[in-house]
């Protein structure tokens, strides 16, 4: 009997911390709002991209812009640059290498990891969208 109530102790200690986990995940995906987009980029015109540790901004997609990011050879990020502190049309996040800064709050991202904040009131990361590459010469970004 007593193994029985262990058992159950441990399976609702595993549920709360499954329903937490996923709730946490939930909120980091809604803060800024999803706008469906696609497009590509052209590696011999935005040739910077092909050096790790700059990065591009492209306006009209996602909720603010994209910002791309070039982590390494073949090693792409894209984040949205809406502040996740100020999420409005106005507060955009400005790329500077691999951090961005926003420019009414001041909150500093770091694309090197995963556009989380490393200064500033913003809590929550970048919205993260999908990078492929699609050739040697061709990304494309989407969500």
């Amino acid at each position: 009997m007593q193994l029985v109530l262990k058992r159950g102790k441990y399976l609702i200690v595993f549920l709360i911390l499954f329903a937490l986990s996923n709730s946490c995940d939930d909120i980091q995906d809604s803060q800024v709002p999803n706008v469906p987009f696609s497009f590509t980029i052209n590696l011999t015109i935005a040739n910077e991209l092909n050096i790790p540790g700059n990065s591009l901004l492209f306006p009209g997609a996602g909720y603010g812009g994209v910002i791309v990011y070039c982590a390494g050879l073949d090693e792409y990020y894209a984040f949205d640059a809406t502040c996740t502190y100020e999420i409005n049309n106005t507060c955009k996040v400005k790329n500077n290498g691999v951090l961005g800064e926003c420019s009414c709050c001041k909150s500093k991202f770091l694309f090197v990891s995963n556009g989380y904040p490393a200064d500033g009131p913003a809590a929550a990361p970048l919205r993260q969208y999908q990078v492929a590459k699609v050739n040697s010469f061709t990304l494309r970004v989407y969500n």
